[in-house]
């Protein structure tokens, strides 16, 4: 029994490796902030992902906006036009690519054309 429990305490503790105070070193309060992180790293995993397609979604839209279009129309027809960039690729577009993007706006009939663009 001996072995195993500090095989257990080892693990918990190394894991909590990076708490202050007690939380790093007393195995019952580490115990339980392993259990913590755990919960929210699992939970934050998810947030991320949601909070990463809300970025795409604002860049999308602002930049649709910026050229008189509206970001849901503009979407709404890229499907009907079966134009399947997902969000990610249209951000980026949007960011770096401006010209490729007014070509799509365009192709989508939400953005008129317009001279000088960078």
């Amino acid at each position: 029994r001996g072995s195993t429990k500090r095989q257990r305490h080892k693990k918990i503790l190394s894991l909590a490796k990076g708490a202050q105070g007690s939380r790093s070193v007393l195995f019952r309060t580490a115990n339980q902030q392993v259990m913590h992180s755990l919960k929210y790293g699992y939970t934050h995993r998810a947030l991320k992902k949601r909070i990463y397609k809300q970025l795409w979604i604002t860049r999308i839209n602002a930049t649709v906006r910026q050229n008189s279009g509206k970001y849901s129309i503009f979407m709404h027809t890229l499907r009907s036009k079966n134009i399947l960039l997902n969000r990610k690729m249209l951000s980026q577009l949007a960011i770096f690519d401006k010209k490729v993007f007014l070509l799509l706006a365009q192709n989508t009939d939400q953005v008129e054309p317009k001279k000088n663009v960078r």
